[in-house]
């Protein structure tokens, strides 16, 4: 009975099914491209409030009017409620010339500070900001970081239920501002959007991602936008995996390792996860490149730490062909595995039997998290099944130092064919 008294409905049905809401004060982050469906989902999360009646503040760039046809095309009466005063439509202008300015990171504080005296002056239930994209244009992510702390603390503090609207980032520095918000927020939604054979969005691919709380994790359902219906989710919550593997002899796997395992590999730098300790802590979804995309992202990377000094560690992990000759797991499992147990802020690559990870933390208990969000997230949860696949799964660590020049350096070394087996 806690539970449900902490949790609201949302109208968003991929949510409800699966989390049964959003907890009562949460921030929550619903991120997509344009034209993915993101002014609808929030149309009908005010829908949603409107009809629970409880007040939901809609901050928004579009003319009245615009809003109104978007409503209307889900078949919502968005004037009603606005005449009950369930719905308050607040027009808030994008920040025009503003590099021009000596400091536009102060002017953009104080726009995030207007969205709290709005709060104060109507104290409403839910709010809803569509789009913040241009209102965390910083230049230094910092002070980005902190004033949206301060900002999501205070309206918190009222009780008040936030859904903030942010364009899918374009650059490497929107990503870094949009990746400062969103691990300070209690969930993500993301919309990935699919176009058909004519170029037609007709919906695409949605994925929401706890980062507190909602213990039942992370879900992907695909989507569809309908008319008069809004944006629909095919999703149904399906029972817990079966362990489908059959009885796997330990003994003989050990010593058909043994007797396949060079005695060169000892001095290998992949070394098995068998004794990493492991370290708990929630990661929200990650993004996964090609080859050409993930060598310019790390050349970034290198760039960076070489004019700030932000470090950054970059993992490669591989599955012992052993394991899928046994069909006790595969690589793309161990993909999944990985890409569940990722941030969005985490680069992936996949490369012949090799996953790249690239994370921002370069901590020691880096590699412990990660390997114990993977152990969680692998296809069978049996502790025994969870012992001997983690022989079977090796890591590579690399930590960028002052000598690097360039990602293809880096590559090449994790990259590089060890002794044939």
């Amino acid at each position: 009975m806690k539970k449900k008294l902490n949790l609201i409905p949302t109208g968003i049905s991929v949510v409800d099914k699966a989390w049964g809401g959003f907890y009562r004060g949460g921030t929550y982050l619903l991120i997509g491209q344009r034209k993915s469906g993101k002014t609808l989902v929030g149309l009908q999360y005010a829908m949603e409030s409107a009809k629970n009646k409880e007040v939901c503040l809609f901050f928004t760039s579009m003319r009245p009017k615009d809003l109104m046809i978007h409503a209307a095309s889900i078949d919502f009466d968005l004037q009603s409620y606005m005449n009950q005063n369930l719905i308050i439509v607040v027009r808030v202008a994008p920040p025009t010339d503003l590099y021009e300015l000596g400091n536009p990171d102060n002017f953009l504080i104080e726009y995030l500070n207007d969205i709290v005296t709005v709060v104060d002056q109507y104290q409403p239930n839910r709010l809803i900001f569509d789009e913040l994209t241009h209102f965390i244009g910083f230049e230094n992510p910092q002070t980005l970081e902190q004033t949206f702390i301060q900002t999501i603390e205070t309206i918190e503090d009222k009780n008040v239920t936030s859904l903030f609207v942010v364009a899918e980032p374009a650059t490497p520095l929107a990503q870094l501002l949009v990746d400062g918000i969103v691990q300070h927020s209690t969930a993500v939604i993301y919309l990935q959007k699919q176009a058909d054979e004519e170029g037609k969005v007709t919906g695409g691919r949605a994925t929401i991602t706890p980062n507190i709380g909602h213990t039942e994790g992370q879900f992907v359902a695909d989507y569809y936008i309908e008319p008069y219906k809004g944006v629909y989710f095919d999703f149904e919550q399906t029972p817990k995996f079966q362990n489908p593997f059959p009885v796997v002899n330990t003994v003989e796997l050990q010593q058909e390792k043994s007797e396949l395992l060079p005695a060169s590999n000892q001095s290998s730098k992949y070394k098995p996860l068998t004794n990493i300790d492991f370290v708990p802590e929630k990661f929200s979804f990650s993004n996964l490149y090609d080859i050409n995309d993930f060598t310019l992202i790390l050349n970034n990377q290198i760039a960076l730490f070489k004019s700030t000094g932000q470090p950054f560690t970059l993992f490669s992990m591989k599955l012992d062909e052993i394991a899928e000759r046994q069909k006790i797991l595969t690589i793309n499992q161990l993909q999944n595995a990985i890409r569940l147990s990722t941030d969005k802020k985490d680069k992936l690559c996949i490369v012949n039997n090799k996953i790249l990870i690239l994370m921002s933390k370069a901590d020691e208990k880096t590699l412990n998290q990660l390997v114990s969000k993977i152990r969680s997230n692998l296809p069978n949860s049996d502790p025994k099944f969870q012992e001997i696949i983690m022989n079977y799964i090796f890591a590579c660590t690399y930590q960028v130092n002052d000598k690097v020049e360039n990602a293809e350096y880096i590559l090449h070394e994790i990259l590089e064919d060890e002794p044939s087996r």
